[in-house]
């Protein structure tokens, strides 16, 4: 798997498995490890998702070894604050049940709250608790204002992200600060299997629709966390690193751009 380097010299996979909605029994178990056995190394969960333990049960289950998995989890809006914040990443850390976390987010910008809670991740990476910090869902105007009252700078900045909503201003602007852009929902949550240019694009390459888009993100430097429980569309999505999607073709799907959400808009959600 690719690896991008973050601003503190972290390395984190470039592609990773999301949790979100993959349930807390077998259908989770399967699908880590099903991941892990084709490659995967970066899994994507927060407390929202209530299968933490579910995935840190899967890695502990695993033979490979902690320092070479990369998990992501997130501070929920209703324990936002500083001391809540605390309170909620120990309890993340007990259901991962994993020494440290590698990268802890900021699930979504609430309003008033999350210039304290920013500070409870500042604690924390200064504690040597989480490898890196960043945020989730956080626009150009929340991080001008992160920026402005933090003394650490987010390595991450997790957002919505597909051929329907691009938002190349806002990547450009985390390249720029050297905050790494990643991308959740990469699939529209199977819209993109309507898309006529990609239907187009994965019969001239010979791939899937899914993997032309993922092969898009990982061409645009994006760190990509596709969400399934089938295993063979695990397996199909890590197969993404024998091609290379052309120059106008990568212009043409960033051309498909509408600014339309399929989640949540971050200025209205909290």
């Amino acid at each position: 798997m690719n690896e991008v380097l973050l601003s503190n010299g972290v390395k984190m996979p470039q592609l990773g498995l999301g949790v979100w909605k993959s349930g807390v029994g077998k259908a989770l178990n399967i699908a880590m490890h099903t991941a892990m056995d084709c490659g995967y190394r970066h899994f994507d969960t927060a407390s929202f998702y209530e299968n933490e333990e579910g995935v840190g049960q899967a890695i502990k289950e695993s033979s490979i070894d902690r320092k070479d998995v990369f998990v992501t989890t997130k501070v929920w809006n209703d324990d936002q604050g500083y001391e809540q914040t605390l309170s909620a990443f120990d309890i993340s850390l007990k259901k991962l049940n994993i020494e440290y976390i590698d990268l802890y987010l900021v699930h979504w910008p609430v309003s008033g709250m999350y210039l304290e809670t920013w500070k409870a991740l500042e604690y924390l990476y200064d504690q040597g608790a989480v490898k890196a910090i960043g945020v989730s869902n956080f626009l150009k105007h929340h991080l001008d204002d992160l920026l402005v009252h933090s003394s650490i700078k987010p390595m991450v900045n997790q957002l919505e992200h597909h051929p329907y909503l691009v938002q190349k201003n806002l990547q450009q602007f985390c390249k720029k600060e050297n905050i790494q852009f990643e991308a959740w929902s990469p699939l529209m949550q199977g819209d993109i299997f309507k898309i006529p240019l990609l239907e187009k694009l994965a019969e001239q390459y010979g791939k899937s629709i899914a993997q032309i888009v993922l092969r898009w993100n990982i061409q645009n430097d994006i760190v990509v966390i596709p969400k399934s429980i089938h295993a063979d569309r695990i397996r199909e999505n890590a197969a993404i690193l024998d091609f290379e999607i052309k120059a106008q073709d990568m212009a043409a799907i960033d051309a498909l751009d509408q600014n339309k959400r399929m989640g949540p808009d971050p200025d209205v959600f909290v």
